[in-house]
């Protein structure tokens, strides 16, 4: 949001999968503020009321569509939600869903572990985008913004099919801005890292470190908050970034630009070498 313009997505209507708590609650929440109709589907019902309180009691308006995003019929319930919410229009489309669990090393990992990766990181994203493209191809307008992860852009341990399956996402975030650019749709992606959510806590990334330590791992030396992300997507949500598509966009305090690179922990200098950190 601008001064010049403190409700950039006023009369719009926003989907956002996941979108009770963590990453999700904050986008949900932003782009409420942001003067958006905003449809809440989780699958956790307790996080999307909450969201969805918070939205009214601002003054914005919310609902809530409960349910697995996995399974398809709660995307055509979303979906449905969506269109008979503001008079069949559908603005924003937030695929946020991801889970890096269940995740092991590759060669202990099964089929059914793969699997539930493909549903819960890539299968969901290509569901709900084909639900809902098509209003927007038939209104000539929308903006679809897929969550991703840093670990799509960079070798990750021990996670390696959860790694595949979001770059899947960024892969598709940029052949579908290609397909359905000139039908008036944009298509970017962000690539989070170091968020302090239910999902990924900061006290379990210490694991009882010395906080102090924090500006070793992350150039601005902080753990990313909902609202962080949820501001970039609000940018591509919005038409302050009318001539964006195609692109991912890291919300990571610095760390894929460090590339392995460490602050030392006295402060002097940087390193390579993680024991010196």
């Amino acid at each position: 949001m601008s001064v010049l313009n403190p409700e950039p997505l006023a009369g719009r209507v926003a989907v956002v999968t996941g979108g009770g708590a963590g990453i999700g609650g904050g986008v949900s929440r932003l782009l409420a503020q942001a003067g958006a109709l905003v449809v809440i589907n989780d699958i956790e019902a307790e996080y999307a009321e909450a969201a969805a309180k918070d939205i009214t009691e601002a003054g914005g308006q919310a609902i809530v569509v409960v349910g697995d995003i996995r399974e398809p019929e709660t995307v055509v319930r979303l979906r449905d939600a969506a269109l008979g919410a503001a008079g069949g229009r559908i603005d924003v489309l937030v695929n946020n869903v991801g889970d890096y669990r269940p995740s092991s090393v590759f060669l202990r990992s099964t089929e059914e572990d793969w699997a539930a990766s493909h549903a819960i990181n890539f299968e969901h994203v290509l569901r709900v985008t084909h639900a809902i493209l098509p209003t927007m191809v038939e209104q000539g307008s929308g903006s679809i913004v897929n969550v991703s992860t840093v670990e799509a852009i960079r070798g990750i341990p021990g996670c390696p099919v959860y790694s595949a399956y979001n770059a899947a996402v960024i892969a598709f975030t940029k052949s579908l801005a290609v397909d359905v650019a000139r039908k008036g749709v944009r298509v970017n992606a962000i690539a989070p890292d170091m968020a302090d959510t239910l999902q990924t806590p900061a006290e379990a990334m210490l694991r009882g470190r010395d906080p102090k330590l924090i500006g070793s791992w992350i150039p601005l030396a902080r753990f990313g908050q909902p609202e962080d992300y949820a501001r970039v997507v609000l940018f591509l949500a919005s038409d302050d970034s009318g001539f964006v598509t195609g692109h991912l966009i890291p919300v990571d305090g610095g760390t894929i630009a460090a590339s392995g690179w460490h602050g030392k922990a006295n402060g002097k200098g940087w390193t390579n070498l993680p024991d010196q950190a």
